[in-house]
């Protein structure tokens, strides 16, 4: 737990300050060495809607197909900065999840991470990585089915609340499969057509994307043009109307305000001291580069 008392929340507007640090940084590290990503989600929603961040909104989302991601992961390890620490992500074994750019000298603790004491809890922007799938309908509707799966074991892990009963009742079943094993199964398929030069779109459904939303063709991630985003630009697709209409259809209509407060991910935040001060026994970050296990041991008798 998060050692008390604790200041007062910075403004949002502050955090997004120190996230777009972070995202300057990646972007200037894949332009110097010719790396592909372009931002995702309610960041390009904001690019586009706001010319920045989505004002209440305090996190930044980019994708890397996981060829560009293993090249970004060489350059961030060679370039070994001293502010920043690049936290990957693992559900299924040596399959990467997503990954988190954390800045040192922050904190941002959400729900799902408030009771671990294990990885670095600064302020962050997403990498989310963009798997390739054929144009066989059936491939594509077996790989949503995976990614659902996954995506729900991932958050029966993190400190994740089910909303619904049909959500619960899908939990409770979980303690009685294989779900590592499982697991470890759907990120093989996930990865079994990123070779594929020809006939292919993206996938990324490990999120509450319905099936639709999370098919993307090939445009949506390249070829990227430099999009304003606050001071500075970064890279999205040509087609980033496209891909937002697809993603959130009228996108240019405002949320309501439970939406709104929905948007915010900070449990707590601190903009100025470094998660230490509130995690005084976190264990120390090693160099450059966190590897996050699943909080929880798989169930005994199950792989």
């Amino acid at each position: 737990m998060i050692a008390s008392p604790l200041p007062p929340m910075p403004s949002v507007r502050k955090i997004q300050g120190k996230i777009l640090t972070i995202a300057k940084y990646v972007d200037d590290l894949c332009r110097k060495n010719g790396i592909g990503y372009c931002i995702a989600a309610g960041t390009a929603l904001g690019a586009v809607r706001h010319s920045g961040f989505i004002p209440w909104d305090d996190d930044l989302d980019i994708y890397m197909t996981p060829c560009d991601y293993e090249r970004f992961r060489k350059a961030f390890v060679l370039d070994n900065p001293r502010d920043f620490v690049l936290q990957e992500w693992y559900i299924a074994d040596k399959h990467l999840e997503y990954a988190k750019v954390r800045l040192n000298g922050t904190t941002f603790v959400e729900a799902v991470s408030k009771d671990r004491k294990d990885i670095h809890q600064g302020i962050f922007m997403d990498i989310f990585i963009l798997h390739k799938v054929p144009r066989n309908p059936f491939v594509r509707r077996w790989i949503w089915f995976l990614s659902k799966f996954t995506t729900l074991y991932a958050l029966s892990k993190r400190n994740w609340f089910p909303k619904t009963k049909m959500q619960a009742m899908l939990i409770r079943a979980l303690a009685f499969l294989p779900c590592r094993w499982i697991a470890n199964v759907t990120y093989r398929w996930l990865g079994r057509y990123d070779s594929l030069s020809e006939g292919f779109a993206y996938g990324y459904w490990t999120v509450h994307y319905s099936f639709h939303q999370g098919l993307f063709p090939p445009s949506f991630y390249s070829p990227v043009k430099p999009l304003p985003f606050e001071d500075t630009t970064l890279l999205a697709p040509v087609a980033v109307k496209e891909m937002l209409g697809v993603v959130y259809g009228d996108y240019m209509t405002l949320p309501s305000e439970n939406e709104r407060e929905a948007a915010v991910h900070a449990l707590f935040a601190d903009t100025e001291c470094d998660y230490t001060r509130y995690f005084p026994d976190a264990a120390p970050v090693n160099g450059c580069l966190q590897s996050v296990p699943l909080l929880e041991p798989p169930r005994p008798g199950f792989p």
